[in-house]
Parts: C-alpha cells; structure tokens; sequence
C-alpha cells in the first residue's frame, strides 16, 4: 500500500480474504446458506473494473485445508461466488483494465513446501524462492525480466505467423488433437488493456498460450501435478470427444472433479493451451507448490472453462453467441491443470496437413 502512493495512486483500497472463516463456514454453517452472498465485494469488484482501476491480486496457498470438507458444498461456494463475480471477470478477461497476480509466503504454505527446514527458517525461505522464480535476485533484475518477455512475444509471435490448424500433444497418458479456431492469437508475458498501457498478468511467468476450438477436442490426456482447488486432485485424466469431456478419472477425490466439470455446459470444454519449457525455472527447482499460479508456469497446461476474450481476433467486440460461434469456450469457472513433462512433444497442423515440430521432449523446438 505504501509503494502505491509513493507511486503515484490516489486511493488505495485493501480487500482481505481469509480461507481459515470459510474453513469455519464450512464447518458450522447450515447446508442450505451457500449460496448466501455478500454482493458489496462483487459490486466493489466490478465498479473498480469499470473506473478502469489497477487490481493486484496477492495470492497464498493453504494446501489441505478444505480436505475434510463435503464437495458438493465447495462446489455450490464456488459456483455461487463466480455468478457474482461474473460481470467483473468478464470484463478481466477483456483486458479492460491492468490486472496482476502474485504470491506471498505465508506460514502455512511455507510448512507444506519446506517441511524438512527448521520451522522458523521456511517462511524466509519461500519468500526467497518467489524472488528467485520471479527474477528478482538477478543482478538486474528489470532488465531480466524485459529480456524474458521479450523471448515470450518473439515465441508468440512465431506461432501467431504460423496460424496452426491443429495442435498433437503426445506423452504418456496423453494424445490429444486440439483445433485452434480461424484468427486465434497467441499471447506471453505481457498483454496491453484497452486503454493501451502494458501489463502483465501473472507473476511469476512461463507460458505462451492461446485459446482451443471448443469443438475440435479429441483424444486423452493425463495431469503431470495435481490440481489444487479447495481440495487437491490427483492422477488425473481425461478423455475428449468433438471437444467435450466424456470421462474423467482421478486418484484422489474424482468426486470433486466431476462436479467441477458440471459447473456448467462451458466447463467440460477448455479455454485455454499454454505452452512452457520443461527446463523452466519453476520446473527446474523440482518443487511442487500447490499454488496453480506457479505450478502452471512449471509446465504446459490446459485450462477447464471460460477463453481469454483477447486471444481471438476481435474476441473483446463479440457477444457470447459470436465468440462461441468463432469456437470460443464462454464459462463460469476457469481451471488449469498440468500436463506437461520433460516427455511431452507437440506438433503443429497446417490448414494443408504439414505437420511441424513446436515442442520436443518438453523443450522449444524452434528458434527465434
């Protein structure tokens, strides 16, 4: 808050989350309150959208809190949150505004990441492991972080000259054919809001990532990390058919993972490919983070769910029946889950049926 003033902002305003009170909730609640709402964070929410206000999300996990908690309530939470939220996020995944997601160490993240560390190093410790994959303790620190996004637009723009009709991913437990719609963009590491100031989204990031057909789906896929929701998804796989899933399997609570797909007609379909080295950073420290904002700049991922409006050729201007006309997937929810490996090669499919290398056991297979 006070870097945002000596930056320059007029008004700062600090909105708290706390997961331990929906831990509570969950716990002594009656079944039949959750779909109770207060509507005052999503009104705030969507007015500062509006004002075109800088949002920045501060993001930290707390693996296995919900662990004990009934799926079908969770799910029931988190439908009833993203129906509130939807005017906002609608207008999030248009770039109307500059928005950035990032971690924080917390204690009980920090347990759950450095479990073999003396309790009182582990918190300091994850806070320096956020820097390290963040590029902050490069020597200069604002010129690495240019460089990398250099590589990530240059990467970009290779596939967006290529305009591939279809993407194969093969590895084990995988080969799945994914249809990327006529005029769909790929896009990394910083983007440009509607009022033409550069942003980027994510920090920590890896990915360059575009949006599917979602009716050009087919074939099988397995996750390569498990999927923290409220509760953590494991040994997971699906099977696609003309873009739908048709199966899903899971380890570890298939229940949630089900109910998951069942938000509603768009989150059984994905929205999103994003493409990351094996050797990235993230993946190179060998830990799993159980945080999807990190985990999924470890590895290619693929996202359950709403499409990212700006990765379609005027995809911000349509309403939802032309973007899902165009093969773009309208949702609730919007799920990643990794799939990637230092197995995983990917082609690319022309529109004639020439079939190029983009990825080959895990890393880049074309310079730029």
């Amino acid at each position: 808050t006070k870097k945002a003033y000596k930056m320059g902002a007029k008004f700062v305003e600090v909105i708290w989350n706390d997961p331990q009170l929906d831990l509570i909730r969950f716990q002594h609640a009656p079944r039949d309150s959750f779909e109770e709402f207060p509507t005052w964070k999503s009104n705030a929410a969507l007015e500062f959208a509006e004002k075109g206000d800088a949002i920045l999300s501060i993001i930290a996990a707390i693996p296995d809190l919900f662990v004990d908690q009934d799926p079908e309530l969770i799910v029931i939470r988190r439908q009833t949150f993203l129906k509130h939220f939807k005017p906002f996020i609608d207008l999030k995944f248009k770039n109307a505004m500059n928005w950035t997601n990032v971690a924080a160490s917390v204690d009980s993240w920090a347990d759950k990441i450095y479990p073999d560390l003396p309790p009182d190093k582990r918190k300091t410790k994850m806070w320096d492991t956020i820097f390290d994959i963040c590029r902050v303790k490069q020597k200069d620190p604002v010129s690495a972080w240019q460089d990398h996004i250099y590589q990530l637009t240059a990467r970009s723009n290779y596939l967006n000259h290529k305009q591939y009709n279809t993407l194969k991913l093969k590895a084990p437990g995988t080969d799945l054919m994914i249809g990327l719609p006529k005029g769909h963009i790929w896009k990394g590491g910083s983007t440009t809001n509607q009022n033409g100031i550069d942003f980027s989204p994510n920090l920590p990031t890896e990915e360059i990532f575009t949006l599917p057909h979602k009716d050009k789906i087919e074939g099988f896929v397995a996750a390569t990390k498990p999927l923290p929701v409220e509760v953590v998804i494991e040994d997971f796989s699906l099977t696609f058919s003309k873009g739908r899933v048709v199966k899903a399997t899971a380890k570890k609570v298939e229940n949630m993972l089900n109910k998951l797909l069942e938000i509603d007609e768009g989150s059984s379909r994905l929205g999103e490919i994003a493409l990351v080295p094996h050797s990235s950073p993230i993946s190179r420290s060998g830990i799993l983070f159980y945080n999807v904002l990190i985990d999924e700049n470890g590895s290619c991922h693929i996202a359950l769910g709403r499409a990212y409006r700006p990765c379609l050729e005027n995809g911000e201007k349509m309403s939802d029946e032309e973007f899902m006309a165009a093969g773009g997937n309208v949702s609730l929810s919007h799920i990643d889950f990794m799939i990637g490996s230092g197995e995983m090669n990917i082609d690319g499919i022309t529109e004639d049926g020439t079939m190029e290398p983009i990825m080959r056991n895990g890393e880049w297979a074309f310079d730029v």
